[in-house]
């Protein structure tokens, strides 16, 4: 997964990055002021933004209002020193999905941004499952008819996406849009690495293919 966060308190949004790429093996962009967040959150599909209310250039509260009225449905976590009521009610009302109050837990907001991505990929329960494959997004393990498959981290990150994404088309440049930050070089036959890598432990002598290659399209995950 991918994930935006805007925050111009640099020390705070490199923590917060460094949370997400350990805790939730998540591909992480930075932007430390309101332009910059609006401009990459409209460039790159996002999985998930989490950005401050107080930024400059342009606010939080303001950030949102636009990004909605721009159309764009990505969850938004708003991080937040301001807890009274009327903010709370205007941040929902804007199209916020969820807010933190600074100082928060870095575990709490792990599991929150988890769970905004699950529900905005429409699956509300932390484990995702395809015919007698299961993955548990809290502890990242996988199994498969009940043995433990064990995934390098970019292994584990291509499965998730697929699983978010059962019996749909998924292109390469889905995948490396989704796993990798701005700065990677898209240009790159790393996807089919994974893939090979991903069939050969899921299937592990069952002959039971999950993952399909369709010539010229992409991949799809389906029993």
């Amino acid at each position: 997964m991918r994930v935006l966060v805007v925050e111009d308190e640099r020390r705070l949004a490199a923590n917060v990055a460094r949370g997400l790429r350990e805790s939730a093996n998540c591909a992480v962009d930075l932007a430390h002021d309101g332009e910059d967040g609006l401009f990459m959150a409209q460039a790159n599909p996002y999985d998930l933004i989490i950005l401050d209310l107080m930024i400059p250039a342009i606010p939080g509260l303001e950030l949102v209002r636009r990004l909605r009225a721009a159309g764009l449905p990505t969850p938004v976590l708003v991080l937040t020193a301001r807890d009274e009521k009327e903010w709370v009610v205007k941040l929902l009302n804007a199209g916020a999905d969820d807010y933190l109050t600074k100082p928060f837990d870095l575990g709490e907001m792990i599991a929150r941004a988890k769970a905004l991505i699950r529900r905005g990929k429409g699956h509300a329960a932390p484990v995702l499952r395809v015919a007698d494959l299961e993955l548990n997004t809290v502890d990242r393990t996988v199994r498969r008819a009940g043995r433990r498959v064990t995934l390098t981290a970019m292994e584990y990150r291509v499965l998730e996406y697929l699983l978010h994404r059962p019996r749909a088309v998924v292109s390469k440049v889905e995948l490396l849009e989704h796993l990798y930050d701005y700065n990677w070089e898209k240009f790159s036959n790393v996807i089919e690495v994974y893939i090979s890598g991903l069939r050969r432990k899921l299937e592990n002598g069952t002959g039971r293919p999950l993952i399909h290659t369709l010539r010229g399209q992409g991949y799809i995950l389906h029993d």
